[in-house]
Order: structure tokens, then sequence, then C-alpha cells
């Protein structure tokens, strides 16, 4: 008869019980802001070769927003998540805060692909070098959450 290892996955959403956490975030402010048409990486992880995922959570934050919450839009400014270099799809071009941070995000539940690279960008589309001094943002910040797993198609979970 042959050795049968039960699942160990959660039977609703199927992510294996032992999966791993990654928190990460980070912010730019002052001369740290980019420059029109350059971008910078917020927070960024890289899952393990051989490793899946999930991205669950992603947050924003601006020092505009903290003082009102009205102030949601960014306006020359885009934040992407992108997992290996490409949009995550459908997160692209968000010109607004659509995540704030602080608060109980709204959950995501994004499949990552094996040995991806999830990183969270500001991009600035729109606001010269020269406006940057006068613009009212002068922080931004970002943080992205999920969890992560070895993949069974690499072998080591025996099923009948």
């Amino acid at each position: 008869m042959a050795r049968v290892l039960t699942d160990n996955c959660c039977m609703i959403c199927g992510i294996p019980l032992d999966a791993e956490y990654f928190d990460v975030s980070g912010f730019v402010t002052g001369d740290e802001i980019p420059a029109k048409g350059e971008q910078k990486v917020l927070a960024s992880f890289q899952l393990h070769p051989q490793y899946c995922g999930v991205l669950t959570y992603f947050s924003q934050y601006t020092d505009v927003y903290a003082q009102n919450n009205a102030k949601i839009q960014t306006r020359g400014f885009e934040w992407l998540i992108l997992q290996s270099g490409k949009p995550l799809f459908p997160y692209t071009r968000l010109d607004l805060i659509v995540n704030p941070w602080g608060y109980n995000c709204l959950p995501v539940l994004v499949r990552l692909d094996e040995n991806a690279r999830v990183e969270f960008v500001l991009r600035n589309r729109g606001i010269r070098d020269n406006d940057l001094p006068n613009y009212p943002i002068k922080a931004f910040a970002g943080r992205i959450m999920g969890r992560y797993w070895y993949n069974d198609s690499f072998g080591g979970r025996v099923r009948s």
C-alpha cells in the first residue's frame, strides 16, 4: 500500500497551511522623490526559487493624505505593482490612494508566479523637476504583504 500524506492546504483558498508571510515597506521624501519620467521602488520582495505565492494586501501613504483624508489624488504620480518587472493587473497606473496606510486595507488575492519579484513602485509621469519643490506632497510610502510557499510541482509531497 502506498504511503499517502494528507493535503496541507486551506479548504477555502488552497494556500498551504505552512506558508510563510512577507511584509515589506519603504518611503521616499525630498530629493528621493523621482524626477519626471523616473520611478522609485518603495517596497520589494523576491520569492525564493521553486516558491510561488499570493499578494494579499498593499497600502499607500502620502503626508498630504495623512493630514486630510479627502486628498486621495496624486496628480502627476502613479503607483504600480510589478511582478518580475511587468504590471500586475488590475493594479496598474493608479493615480490615487485606493488602500490608505494605517487603515484596514481591502484584501487582494493575486497569485504570484514561481520565483517572482514583487515591487511597489512610484512613478513620476508629469511633475517637472523645477516644480517638485512646490509640489504639495513631500513624502510617499508603500507597503506590500503576502504569503509564499514551496511549489509542489518541484516534488516533495505525495498525493493519492
